[in-house]
């Protein structure tokens, strides 16, 4: 099995859904099962059959965090950072500047899991994490993403 990298954070967050899922979720889906079984004929139970899907989907959810949990490698961001130096690599954060727009932005490279890129969490396997890779401060990546080209000059990269 292939482990997938997720930083401490991700794999403490995937943790916290799961222990969710599986001790307030789940007990009150069963509970919502036993209601509706009480109110009868469970032909016609649109309670009954609403909360056994509902269970499926939280079941499902369940096995799939155990799966991301089981194959995870856990990468402790600041012990990464001292084996690269002044390379980017997986949990990294990186302030970054569009020479076409002249925005300035930052992402921190975590996994696939944990990526939210409206909080500035991107993933390893994005055009843009796989361009920064490697690279260092002062350096200048052209990344083809599905808008265009774009120029993006690192600022600063920081493991924190």
């Amino acid at each position: 099995m292939d482990k997938t990298p997720l930083t401490e954070s991700g794999a403490e967050a995937l943790r916290a859904e799961l222990k969710r899922l599986k001790q307030t979720e789940r007990p009150r889906i069963v509970a919502a099962i036993e209601e509706a079984r009480a109110h009868g004929d469970l032909k016609e139970n649109a309670e009954y059959h609403a909360a056994k899907e509902e269970q499926g989907f939280n079941e499902d959810r369940i096995a799939d965090l155990e799966r991301k949990i089981a194959s995870a490698q856990i990468i402790n961001v600041v012990q990464a950072g001292e084996q690269a130096g002044d390379r980017i690599v997986f949990g990294a954060t990186v302030q970054l500047a569009d020479e076409n727009s002249g925005d300035e932005f930052a992402y921190q490279i975590v996994g696939e899991d944990e990526a939210d890129i409206k909080s500035g969490l991107l993933s390893f396997a994005t055009p843009i994490a796989r361009a920064l890779i490697g690279k260092s401060e002062g350096d200048v990546v052209d990344v083809d993403v599905p808008g265009g080209q774009r120029t993006l000059e690192i600022l600063a990269v920081k493991y924190v």
